[in-house]
């Protein structure tokens, strides 16, 4: 009997997991003048007077601030600023290797992000076309192609709306029916046991807590240039939210690089272990 390889979904948060800080900080917030505390001071501040989401918040605050400032407001000066951005080691060489490896193990690898920065700016950087779907923020565009709305906002609870999207195979954002059909697990295109969610702060939360209580794999990483930071994703391992704490270093023979490729090992052998028995019941049922 022929089977049909295993699909492994390596999902990530991006800001503070491939790269250090918030992407608008490379480049949109020194262009609109201001400090990266002075822009989330000023966001923040508006999102506690009006008791209104951080996420659409800041979004507002950025076509605020470009308009004052006479920025383009355009998908491509976004995707621009992506291209500024830098990455923890290791993470352009990652993804060529680590789909490699499932490959030998007759696993299809497939990555994600599941982040609340800007889906425009990540689609600028130059691993967005690693990844089979990138669920973001995003903007609406008028008809001369400038932002003028939030399209979605991607705060802690919404991101695990995409996880679920993911185990269904659904790649629209907008969708609604399809996403919430029954389909039993074992049919479902990625099982929730074949996730690996990788993230570093508050809002990956929920993320990792679905991923983790559902079989799945949640990996908290930190900044390895800053002690306080793993203080903070070791608290997640004991409060049961995360399964594994490791350095944000993709380097091959690193500690994330090891642990994934281990999970993928033993995938790889709960698959092998599957398919024996249900050879064994085929063989029994045929003596009989």
């Amino acid at each position: 009997m022929e089977h049909k390889p295993v699909t492994v979904a390596l999902i990530y948060d991006f800001d503070g997991t491939l790269a250090p800080g918030n992407m608008q900080e490379y480049d949109f917030i020194p262009a609109v003048g201001k400090s990266a505390a002075e822009f989330w001071e000023e966001s923040n501040i508006i999102a506690k007077a009006q008791d209104a989401d951080p996420i659409l918040t800041y979004m507002a605050k950025m076509i605020e601030c470009a308009r004052s400032k006479g920025l383009s407001l355009k998908r491509e000066a976004f995707r621009e600023s992506g291209r500024k951005i830098t990455y923890y080691r290791g993470v352009r060489e990652w993804f060529g290797r680590i789909n490699a490896y499932g490959t030998g193990r007759g696993i299809d690898v497939q990555h994600y992000i599941n982040s609340s920065g800007i889906k425009e700016i990540i689609e600028g950087t130059d691993i967005a076309r690693e990844f089979k779907n990138i669920y973001a923020s995003s903007f609406l565009y008028d008809a001369e192609g400038a932002a003028y709305w939030p399209a979605v906002g991607v705060n802690y609870t919404n991101k695990t709306q995409f996880i679920y999207k993911i185990n269904k195979g659904v790649e629209s954002v907008s969708d609604t029916k399809l996403v919430n059909q029954y389909l039993e697990e074992e049919k479902r295109p990625v099982q929730f046991k074949h996730m690996i969610f990788i993230g570093d702060g508050t809002t990956d939360i929920p993320c990792m807590r679905l991923v983790k209580s559902q079989g799945g794999h949640s990996i908290a990483v930190y900044n390895p240039s800053n002690q306080g930071s793993f203080e903070a994703m070791r608290k997640l391992i004991d409060e049961g939210r995360a399964t594994y704490v490791c350095p944000a270093d993709y380097t091959e023979g690193g500690e994330i690089d090891k642990l994934v490729k281990t999970i993928i090992d033993k995938i790889y052998t709960d698959n092998k272990i599957k398919l024996m028995a249900e050879s064994l019941k085929v063989n029994r049922k045929c003596e009989e």
